[in-house]
């Protein structure tokens, strides 16, 4: 069944954007009486298309396909083709934030008055994935961001993928604990994390973790590392 996410509920009706609507009616050609998914305010909502393409809701459905931790990451910028990608496949594995990051090695130059679209077409694309992958939320893309930033906001477990600790690896970091709700990990771009990044990480309480022997694409690494947190989690 198609999923949606409601930008607001007014009694007992739904309110979609139009874009929703639209797809509906034009792409996924429903007709009235049809049943629909619908999140709204993390809670799920099996709904009845009505008259006028409203949207009414039949009952609330208990069910969570989140993770039970909250987990970031932030990856070095890529170009764009890998960028979406990167969002589509976090968002299905779970991941509850990403953030862009700026760093020495990444080859994409930000044009500052074009960033605010860039960043309302990176959540459009992970709402897209979130509807697909049925998940209760909507992960949240941030705005790009330096390492002297990134290392003011908290969290409980902070990791950083490296090439240099090849026998650290990052399941030993990934039994989750009720004082581990809370992590972050950071994975550079196209040529890695730097040596002068990796060490004011690690002088900021960065752990560095290795992905195994093999130097991996940003995009294998940002796959990799989600799903063996979905793994840890099932454990």
């Amino acid at each position: 069944m198609q999923r949606y996410f409601a930008k607001d509920k007014v009694n007992n009706k739904i309110i979609l954007l139009d874009s929703d609507i639209h797809h509906i009616k034009k792409v996924m050609r429903m007709n009235i009486n049809d049943n629909i998914e619908v999140i709204y305010d993390k809670k799920l909502y099996l709904c009845k298309i009505i008259d006028n393409y409203d949207i009414e809701i039949v009952n609330e459905i208990n069910e969570d396909n989140e993770l039970n931790v909250d987990v970031t990451v932030a990856i070095g910028m890529v170009k764009e083709q890998k960028f979406d990608l990167i969002l589509q496949k976090l968002t299905e594995l779970g991941v509850k934030e990403i953030i862009p990051l700026v760093m020495e090695r990444s080859i994409i130059k930000l044009d500052k008055s074009k960033i605010d679209k860039k960043v309302e077409r990176w959540n459009s694309i992970c709402k897209e994935a979130s509807e697909q992958s049925k998940r209760n939320i909507i992960p949240k893309v941030s705005l790009p961001m330096t390492l002297n930033e990134l290392v003011k906001l908290n969290y409980d477990k902070k990791l950083v993928c490296s090439v240099k600790q090849k026998d650290n690896f990052i399941n030993k970091y990934l039994q989750f604990k009720d004082e581990y709700v809370k992590m972050i990990i950071v994975i550079g771009p196209e040529g890695g994390v730097s040596d002068k990044e990796e060490e004011f990480l690690n002088n900021n309480d960065f752990i560095s973790v290795s992905l195994g022997s093999r130097v991996l694409r940003v995009e294998t690494a940002a796959i990799y590392v989600a799903s063996v947190i979905n793994y840890s989690c099932m454990e």
